[in-house]
């Protein structure tokens, strides 16, 4: 006999009750509930399983039903773009004067670095005479149905925190995206293809997949990145040997599972898993015919500026007409290369080469498809650039603009904003703003407005608290509105 077995021979039933931390009461409960165990089974319950993507009310009938955001990562300059000041082109090559720019902080140069007048000409649009660089000639014919803001400011003089601010309400990432917003406040109107899409066509996102996140709400609501080539997102074809029975019968075995897993423990990242296996499957059928442009007319890729078979800007904004006409509820394409510290005129000539016709060309197509009016079109970057030059020979600089977050321009269009209108203005200099000034919550709360949202009443709560995209600040920007 080993020492164990004589060991638990010496137990008494006595000492047994004393010490095995059960006692005879829980005895006699374990007991009771055997007799449940084999008791006739209770009629099934109805599953509390909600669809996490159902579509949803808004607080209010909001004119905007989808978005399609076109984020210029890096910044572009409102001074070569939309701003116009001539009295920088006489002031070129003078220092600002000292009191423009006391007690501010610059990123890369110093507070007395020379004037850098405009690089491009000037001229007056459309019936409203919007004033409209000659690096957009394509957006100059559009200026009617478009509102240009040129009072947008931020708190954040870096790109991937300015970046984060202006997705997230927030500098630091973790908290939930602007799209993730939408598409928790409305759900989705498809089952075929996410609520949410990222597409990049530029060098990359400095700010990085934060921009899209769902932080912390359930991460359904996450932004899903289509790749430029091969499978829009990975893994969504089968691999050799599976065919679309076993697949069917496979996520059919895991829902159920998921199914009563959740119904003990109403994990909201379980629905998150149910949807995704659901949506993967179903897109093996529709990412490929979503992707394939060989329906879309000669007029409308001519439209665009658009080859089918190369990833392109232009390629992605006809994507996502496509995908607001099948009910994707958020677009976000980024387009990273317009952060000029050098060579402005270079940097922004490519950069309007590459996005000036597909933006112009968006708003045009979904105008003549009455989806104009139902779709918010935003345009715009992170922050501004400094109207002084920043030219620096260790770091091969010359020629370029600085960040500036006090002042920058953007435009809006569709969705509720109103049409042919410029809103707001900077002084002389393009430094500081004079007139009617629009921080970035401020633009959060209107765009949230127009999708039927009271920015303050949008909230989740965590960590013990509501948040919301405006985080505390903001305010609707009723002039904005059409």
């Amino acid at each position: 006999m080993n020492p164990i077995q004589r060991s638990c021979l010496e137990v008494t039933r006595r000492h047994f009750l004393r010490d095995c931390g059960i006692g005879t009461g829980k005895l006699a409960l374990a007991g009771l509930l055997t007799n449940e165990l084999h008791a006739a089974p209770s009629p099934p319950q109805a599953s509390s399983y909600v669809d996490p993507l159902a579509p949803r009310d808004p607080h209010f009938p909001g004119k905007a039903k989808a978005v399609i955001h076109l984020f210029m990562a890096g910044a572009p300059s409102h001074l070569e773009l939309f701003d116009n000041k001539p009295a920088l082109t006489e002031m070129d090559g003078k220092p600002l004067p000292a009191s423009v720019t006391e007690g501010q902080r610059l990123a890369f140069i110093r507070s007395d670095a020379a004037v850098m007048g405009p690089q491009f000409k000037f001229a007056r649009h459309g019936q409203s005479g919007m004033e409209i660089s000659e690096a957009l000639p394509y957006l100059s014919k559009i200026t009617d149905d478009i509102c240009l803001i040129r009072s947008c400011y931020t708190d954040q003089f870096n790109h991937a925190p300015a970046q984060t601010f202006f997705q997230t309400g927030f500098a630091v990432p973790g908290r939930p995206s602007f799209g993730s917003w939408v598409t928790y406040g409305l759900g989705c109107v498809t089952k075929d293809l996410p609520a949410f899409v990222v597409l990049s066509t530029g060098s990359g996102i400095s700010g990085g997949s934060g921009l899209w996140s769902s932080g912390f709400l359930p991460s359904i609501y996450t932004g899903v990145r289509f790749r430029n080539q091969g499978d829009p997102i990975l893994n969504v074809t089968n691999p050799v040997g599976i065919d679309q029975t076993l697949q069917r019968e496979t996520i059919d075995l895991v829902s159920n599972l998921s199914r009563m897993q959740f119904e003990e423990s109403k994990d909201p990242e379980i629905t998150t898993r149910l949807a995704n296996y659901e949506m993967a499957f179903r897109m093996q059928s529709s990412a490929p015919e979503l992707m394939d442009l060989s329906s879309e007319s000669k007029a409308t890729l001519d439209l665009y500026g658009c080859d089918p078979a190369t990833p392109s800007f232009a390629r992605a904004c006809l994507l996502a007409r496509r995908m607001i006409e099948r009910g994707v509820r958020f677009v976000n394409i980024f387009h990273e290369g317009w952060d000029a510290h050098s060579d402005v005129v270079g940097n922004h000539r490519g950069n309007c080469k590459t996005t000036d016709q597909a933006s112009a060309a968006l708003v045009t197509d979904l105008k003549e498809r009455g989806l104009l009016d139902e779709t918010l079109v935003i345009w715009g970057g992170e922050f501004g650039r400094t109207p002084m030059v920043e030219s620096n020979a260790a770091l091969g600089r010359s020629r370029g603009r600085d960040h500036h977050p006090k002042a920058y321009s953007m435009w809006l269009a569709g969705g509720g904003i109103k049409s042919g209108i410029t809103h707001g203005a900077t002084d002389e200099l393009g430094y500081n703003i004079i007139d009617k000034p629009v921080h970035v919550h401020d633009i959060q709360a209107t765009l949230l407005h127009c999708l039927g949202f009271d920015h303050e009443r949008l909230t989740y709560r965590a960590q013990g608290r509501d948040y919301r995209l405006t985080d505390v600040h903001g305010k609707l920007v009723n002039e904005l509105l059409a």
